[in-house]
């Protein structure tokens, strides 16, 4: 489906006053830690990057989005943007991203990140239909940046000082030449640090127009509580405006930013945030499937039979389990997995012999795996800890981080899932 993408309101200040845009907070995670930064969730006081008054579930950012639609046919634009990366949690947002694309294909995709880790997915979001991508970039020199972030974490490994400034600045500029190799419209946010780096943003705008960058947003620092640059003034229009003025030669400048929330949906000068929290909490609270729906059960990778702690792909067979009837849950039987080495087909052949099955627990899956069987409809779940205390969240439909810690895998932490072996 061809899309106007002139009808983004953050790209283009003239559809401002007409077209709208909704952000789903689907992406609590983040990878790096701003020194201005405080993701407060659970807040509907505050106009910032960072907070929102729910944290939503793809399933459940579907849902909220057809209902926004109706309450607000001026939407154009579903973006995610956190409270936290969206690429710190690309298993939601991508899922997200899919459901959107099925259901609203007409509507403009973006996406707002640090950059850290979205390479390994631009042909995927070029794929889905993503058009805009915002990377937020505040400097362009280690040793500034190592002032403006507290650590970077990549993978497993946390990079501190002017190591992680480096590691994210690489990533960086590698998401803005890899974004425009595929025609996908981009943004640059840099955050004006009074004593920091507003004496290096014009170097910003210059090395990202150079990359092909095609608008900046140049923001000013808004002093948040509890973080390290909480005591730094705000700067005003006489600090933002020269910059502006200096950087519009080698980059379009956008001048109508409103700091939007990760929650923020309506007009940019009109928002319904408020209004719409109730809406966004109901949704919040769907469960993911019907408890007396056609997948009565629920598959566990374990050793022993009592304890979550086998990888997926380790597993030789799946306990399954269903309720019984009085309060608990009752093993059903061992059901044997599908033959490891097959590649992906390995997970179809999964999904299939868990057809009837809401959900998979393991110590560790890989992320081909969790991509292709929730797409299937079997929820894939990482904790660990005894079986039936996760028996009973997934089948009230609670919040299963609360099983996460612990893991009994041995396996490869970067396992991807490719089916070869692990999962």
């Amino acid at each position: 489906m061809q899309k106007d993408t002139t009808k983004h309101p953050c790209f283009n200040k003239e559809t401002a006053g007409s077209c709208g845009r909704v952000h789903l907070p689907v992406a609590p995670k983040c990878n790096i830690q701003c020194n201005y930064c405080n993701r407060k969730y659970d807040c509907v006081n505050e106009s910032r990057p960072g907070v929102t008054s729910s944290v939503l579930k793809p399933f459940q950012a579907a849902e909220y989005m057809d209902a926004v639609l109706e309450k607000e046919p001026r939407i154009t634009v579903a973006g995610i943007a956190g409270p936290g990366d969206p690429f710190a949690n690309p298993e939601e947002t991508l899922e997200t991203m899919r459901l959107l694309n099925k259901k609203h294909p007409h509507l403009i995709f973006c996406l707002s990140s640090n950059g850290m880790g979205i390479l390994p997915y631009l042909d995927e979001l070029k794929e889905l239909g993503v058009s805009h991508v915002t990377i937020t970039i505040s400097a362009i020199d280690p040793k500034i940046g190592a002032k403006i972030y507290s650590w970077v974490k990549d993978g497993k490994v946390v990079y501190h000082g002017e190591k992680g400034a480096k590691v994210l600045l690489e990533r960086q500029l590698a998401a803005i030449k890899g974004l425009k190799e595929r025609g996908i419209t981009v943004k640059i946010n840099s955050i004006v640090i009074p004593g920091i780096n507003e004496h290096h943003i014009a170097e910003v705008s210059k090395v990202c127009a150079d990359l092909g960058a095609d608008i900046q947003n140049m923001i000013p620092l808004k002093p948040t509580a509890d973080t390290p640059f909480a005591d730094i003034i705000e700067p005003g229009h006489e600090t933002i405006g020269p910059l502006r003025k200096e950087a519009c030669k080698v980059i379009e400048q956008m001048t109508h930013c409103r700091r939007c929330r990760a929650d923020a949906v309506g007009l940019l000068g009109d928002d319904k945030s408020v209004a719409l929290c109730g809406t966004m909490k109901s949704c919040s609270e769907l469960k993911p499937i019907d408890v007396k729906g056609p997948r009565p059960y629920v598959a566990v990778a374990s050793r022993e039979g009592m304890l979550v702690n086998q990888h997926l792909g380790e597993a030789k067979e799946f306990h399954i389990w269903a309720e019984d009837g009085s309060g608990g849950f009752k093993l059903v039987e061992k059901r044997p997995a599908p033959k490891a080495g097959c590649g992906p087909q390995r997970w179809t052949d999964l999904a299939a012999t868990l057809s009837d099955c809401r959900a998979v627990l393991a110590a560790a899956i890989g992320e081909t795996p969790q991509v292709m069987l929730a797409e299937d409809g079997v929820e894939p779940y990482v904790i660990g800890g005894f079986i039936e205390d996760a028996l009973a969240t997934v089948y009230s439909g609670g919040n299963m981080d609360i099983h996460k810690g612990r893991r009994g895998s041995i396996a490869d932490a970067c396992c991807t899932g490719t089916g070869t072996k692990c999962g």
